[in-house]
């Protein structure tokens, strides 16, 4: 790299951090768009002074910055090959709030969601709530001005921002905010970069005859979502242009920076204007078409009322949520099978008047009598709903194969008087084409997301692409309408610009870009001079796919490869611990962008596409990048477009560790039951070795182990032919196998005996399997033919005994869950791997099944009163749900359980062992469980059914966790 030396000099010179190798500069040479670059670095500035290094060296460098936050952006802002400027690492701080102005500063690295939080307890919130608000951040917002659901009742971004503190490109600290005439007049006098901007845009937009010119072209002002290059036609709207204007509207040229996607100047402080929290009485109307049409004729009677909502979904998006495991649960509201839903949400401060305007609005619904059913949705069915509508982008990503929901024309707004017409003509333009586009997000807004299905991997789509996205701006220019709802124009659409506003207003454009940024140092190609609309896409435009060949079978996504690319970027996997879930555990510890799913996802499609190596896995960036993977699986279910990382990393360790060998510790713990076997033989000496000091320490270095994490102990194991505990006198309900796994039988026995006794006093018939291993440890370490190999000869041998009559249930979640997910990819008899699978069950599944059968019942367990805490082990979460556990053990009357909102303890197996994972481990199990753990009250029993999760619980906390069993065992009667 030619530029290396005076990178290393840049980087021993800032406080941030400075990426300029392989692995970096792929991670961050895409976003959530369909455009590929390859950054020069990748700068993670820790404050101003760092941004003004990073400016210097662009100047002096011939290069770019391109700024970045949580690089969810669908139009390609976030893609350039300059320096990637990171600040959701370190400009995260809420600088202040002044309450009796409702108004907050920030830095842009603050997640909305997060700032809505903190805000929350002041009654106040910032209105613009996009679908990845649970991860965009403020500054990401600025640039793109963007919207969201709630626009059509507080506005967009650009309504609410106050003032900008910025850094210009002559390293200039910049402050911008409303000025009076006379603060105007001052800044003319400015003999500096500041007062040459002041100058340049008064002298461009004063004559009468420019503003007349951006008055007819640019979008109707009633569109309030338009992001059409920079919005000069909100700065005509400034006293300090007319004479004449009877408003007292103040410059301030926030309104022009919101929306320019970073091309103007650098951002490092926000001041915001926040809203009073809504009402807090809520009820959403979910209305079911059976046609697109007659969804879009009803909307605009509907915007009569006061909506806080008004949210569309097709059946394309409806559809793919029927194969994702977390929003099926958001979908029972669904009736029949709607070719759209349009969700409007009311609210009010009481009961009773919010079931007035309620009953109010459902008389215009019947009215129009354009709706087939039109339940009313309150409390959490609301946020399932809208939970389901968010994941609108994600599941796009979902479609298997090479063709995809492509984001080009995805933005467009018009008034809302044509929108039914303007949809009709969209229909028909798209018809043209072979097209059935997919039609969701804001209608009441005029605005639907709308993406033909293209492979851009084919020439032929390339020029589609591009036909089809200017056939679509001729169109919305027809209805001056916006190309740029809320997205921005970034690359793909940018191009378009002097089209939708008229050459003359894009002259304009230019010419405030020049005034602020003389040397385009600034984010290049976007708004003006843009980069090709068709050049520069992820994929290669008629390239030989790489044959690959796998252990693990992808032939659900067509391939591992394809499995990587249903990666979007939507960036999912960023969100923090507040906002619930498991994904991504690692990146919620460090806040690095290489440890999101996203990153490997990424790296995994670069290295397999461009890699020259026989072994396209063999290299060390895939290593780093997989290294605190803790396949949690949360991925496989709560990413949107379902990428299994857990399966990609597997497949990788084990190509990888075939080229290059094993390493003694990863070979140790892949084969770790082999040696509990043997320790369980004779516990109480195995026992007392481990815990003398220098046979502990000794163990630890030689296997790679934390000195502050404690080895786990042996047990005695159960034996097969372990008689009955208790006597069965009547018939037994059922006949079951208990799977006792290779963690509970040579560590934790005592769950063994404890689920034997209570299944057998519950009138089961049990028949112990504990003769054979799950395979869990040799998947994780990605020693997939050993794992291969036992998958085969378990399947095998359980195949004449398992069956729907005689069912599998098992302790351990990581180890019975195998047999569901890994076992349908490893084994050679797809068939019978599926049969097995079928009627295999977590234990928890099974008497919840049970319970709803009336075969278990509460008057068989005691009537103490109890207090219990649950967390769910990861792939529980995953596969299953935690559900089953907080079902049963509420069974006993007076148990009173609350789950607690943990994602990923941190152990992960052998993970929280290793000696460079420790810290991470810890972080994990610090945000949520620990503290949780902590705060219980000493009679509160703290349950876990995961082996990982109770040793992590037991070193982090001192707190011995029991495992659901053994609750129910201590509570019969």
């Amino acid at each position: 790299m030619k530029l290396k030396p005076v990178l290393n000099q840049l980087k021993s010179n800032l406080k941030g951090e400075l990426y300029f190798d392989d692995l970096m500069r792929k991670l961050y040479a895409t976003d959530a768009s369909v455009y590929r670059k390859l950054p020069l670095a990748v700068a993670l500035p820790k404050d101003k002074y760092d941004i003004k290094l990073l400016i210097d060296f662009a100047q002096k460098n011939d290069t770019s910055l391109i700024p970045r936050t949580a690089g969810t952006s669908l139009a390609g802002q976030c893609v350039g090959d300059g320096i990637v400027v990171d600040v959701s690492k370190y400009f995260t701080r809420i600088i202040d709030i002044n309450e009796k102005a409702k108004t907050v500063t920030v830095q842009p690295g603050v997640v909305r969601d997060e700032l809505n939080n903190y805000l929350k307890p002041f009654g106040l919130f910032f209105g613009p709530n996009t679908s990845t608000s649970n991860r965009c951040m403020i500054g990401g917002m600025v640039g793109n001005n963007s919207s969201g659901t709630t626009s059509i009742q507080y506005g967009v971004t650009r309504d609410k921002v106050i003032s900008l503190k910025t850094i210009l490109s002559d390293n200039s600290d910049v402050e911008f905010k409303a000025l009076s005439k006379n603060e105007f007049n001052n800044k003319l006098e400015l003999t500096t970069l500041e007062g040459d901007i002041y100058r340049n845009i008064f002298d461009t937009l004063k004559p009468d005859e420019v503003q007349k010119e951006i008055q007819a072209q640019f979008p109707k002002p009633q569109i309030h979502r338009r992001n059409t290059g920079y919005a000069i036609d909100e700065l005509i709207k400034a006293n300090v242009f007319a004479s004449s204007n009877t408003e007292d509207t103040a410059l301030n040229l926030c309104h022009l920076l919101a929306g320019s996607e970073g091309t103007l100047a650098f951002t490092t402080e926000i001041t915001l204007q926040l809203d009073v929290l809504p009402p807090s009485k809520n009820a959403m109307v979910a209305l079911h078409f059976e046609s697109i049409a007659k969804c879009l004729k009803s909307v605009e009677s509907l915007m009569h009322h006061d909506l806080h909502t008004c949210e569309m979904m097709d059946d394309s998006i409806l559809n793919l949520t029927k194969h994702n495991k977390t929003q099926q649960e958001h979908r029972r509201f669904i009736e029949g099978d709607p070719v759209a839903i349009l969700m409007c949400e009311l609210k009010a401060n009481s009961e009773i008047e919010l079931n007035a305007i309620v009953n109010e609005f459902l008389e215009t619904v019947n009215q129009l009598n354009l709706s087939y059913a039109n339940p009313v949705l309150t409390e959490d069915e609301i946020d399932k709903a809208l939970e389901l509508r968010k994941a609108g982008l994600g599941l796009l990503g979902n479609i298997i194969g090479d063709k995809k929901a492509v984001a080009c024309i995805e933005d467009t707004a018009v008034a809302l008087p044509d929108l039914d017409s303007y949809i009709t003509e969209f229909t028909a333009l798209m018809s043209k084409y072979n097209q059935n586009a997919v039609y969701y997000a804001h209608a009441g807004a005029g605005e639907l997301h709308l993406r033909p299905i293209l492979d851009l991997k084919k020439s032929e789509d390339v020029v589609l692409f591009r036909k089809i996205t200017e056939d679509v701006a001729k169109l919305v220019k027809q209805y001056n309408g916006s190309m740029s709802g809320e997205h921005g124009d970034g690359i793909v659409r940018a191009e378009f610009i002097p089209l939708m506003i008229g050459k003359k207003n894009y002259e304009i454009l230019k010419s405030i870009k020049s005034a602020f940024d003389p040397h385009n140092i600034f984010n290049p190609g976007k708004i003006v001079d843009a980069y090709p609309m068709d050049k520069n896409l992820r994929y290669e435009s008629d390239r030989t796919e790489p044959e690959i060949d796998t252990v693990l079978d992808f032939s659900s996504a067509q391939g591992i490869l394809r499995e990587a690319e249903k990666c979007n970027g939507s960036g999912d996997c960023r969100k923090l611990p507040e906002f619930g879930g498991t994904m991504c555990p690692s990146y919620r510890a460090t806040r690095n962008e290489k440890d999101t799913t996203r990153a490997r996802a990424n790296a995994l499609r670069e290295f397999l596409t461009h890699s020259t190596k026989p072994n396209r896995f063999n290299h060390e960036e895939l290593k780093e990048v997989f290294s605190l993977c803790l396949s949690c699986k949360a991925c496989a279910s709560e990413c949107p477009s379902s990428v299994d990382v857990a399966s990609l990393k597997a497949e990788f360790q084990y190509h990888f560790q075939k080229a290059n060998g094993f390493k003694f510790k990863d070979r140790f713990f892949a084969k770790a039951t082999k040696y509990n076997k043997i320790g369980a033989k004779a516990p109480w000496f195995f026992n007392a070795l481990i815990n003398t000091k220098f046979v502990s320490k000794i163990m630890k270095l030689t296997l790679g182990i934390h000195p502050e994490r404690s080895i786990p102990h042996f047990s005695k194991p159960i034996k097969v032919n372990f008689n009955n505990s208790k006597s069965i006198d009547v018939r037994p309900i059922k006949t079951l196998y208990l799977f006792v796994d290779e963690f509970i039988n040579y560590l934790e026995s005592e769950i063994a005996f404890d689920a034997k006794y209570l299944l057998e006093s519950l009138n089961y018939k049990i028949h112990i399997i504990n003769n054979i291993e799950s395979g869990r440890t040799y998947v994780s370490k990605g020693f997939l033919e050993e794992a291969k190999s036992i998958v085969n000869k378990n399947i095998s041998y359980l195949k004449t005994l398992v069956s729907e009559d005689t069912p599998l249930i098992g302790l351990e979640p990581s180890a019975i869950l195998t047999f569901k997910d890994e076992y349908l990819r490893l084994a050679d008899d797809k068939r019978d791997a599926l049969q097995l699978a079928n009627h295999t069950y977590l234990i928890e599944e099974f008497i919840q099944n049970e319970i709803k059968q009336g075969n278990i019942t509460k008057e068989q367990f005691t009537s103490n009163k109890v207090d219990l805490k649950f967390h769910g082990h990861c792939h529980q979460k995953a596969q299953a749900n935690q559900k089953s556990s907080f079902d049963i053990l509420n069974l006993p009357e007076n148990y009173s359980v609350t789950i607690i909102p943990s994602g990923c303890c941190g152990m992960a197996g052998s993970f929280g062992f290793e000696k460079d994972k420790f810290n991470v481990s810890m972080q994990i199990g610090e945000q949520t469980l620990f503290p949780a753990v902590r705060k219980a009250s000493a009679d509160t029993i703290i349950v876990a059914n995961g082996t990982s999760c109770r040793h992590q619980i037991k070193d982090g906390t001192g707190v011995v966790a029991k495992h659901p069993v053994t609750i129910l065992k201590e509570a019969l009667i």
